[in-house]
């Protein structure tokens, strides 16, 4: 059993560094859909994620459709600040897959079309046009989804 975070197009490789050192720690698979803003080789990225780099799965995409088609049987939730459901509103089954966009634009409509059902928002203070860092973003509902499978394999 394990969660999956999805990373749709990501930019900053300090961000993509510290979700997959969090992903690491927590036995969650993290899923990397290009194009990617930097190259796996940055130093940022691997300062990031320190020495946890071999204790993490990761999968490589090229577009999200790929992806989708090929996990088709499993439940996705799509974080958007224009979510209709806040994150803790929902239940997180075994090998759900979380997905997140890019930090400038965040999800694209071709993705949230025919899945606004299970989209899910972090809740903000209303009028501020921007949002929290994706990294902060992921572990709060990461952590969220673990607490409601009673945080499996985890002390």
């Amino acid at each position: 059993m394990t969660l999956n975070i999805v990373l749709v197009e990501p930019e900053i490789p300090q961000n993509t560094g510290n979700i997959a050192r969090t992903c690491a720690l927590t036995n969650t698979t993290l899923h990397l859909v290009k194009p990617l803003g930097f190259s796996v080789e940055d130093k940022h990225l691997k300062r990031a994620g320190l020495d946890y780099w071999n204790l993490v799965e990761i999968h490589y995409y090229d577009n999200f459709f790929e992806l989708k088609n090929k996990y088709k049987n499993e439940v996705f939730f799509y974080a958007t600040t224009k979510g209709l459901h806040k994150y803790t509103e929902v239940k997180y089954p075994e090998n759900s897959f979380i997905v997140f966009g890019k930090e400038t634009k965040g999800l694209q409509a071709e993705i949230l079309d025919g899945n606004w059902d299970k989209t899910i928002r972090i809740p903000m203070k209303l009028g501020i046009k921007r949002s929290l860092n994706l990294a902060n973003s992921v572990n709060i509902i990461l952590f969220e989804a673990l607490r409601q499978l009673d945080f499996p394999q985890l002390e």
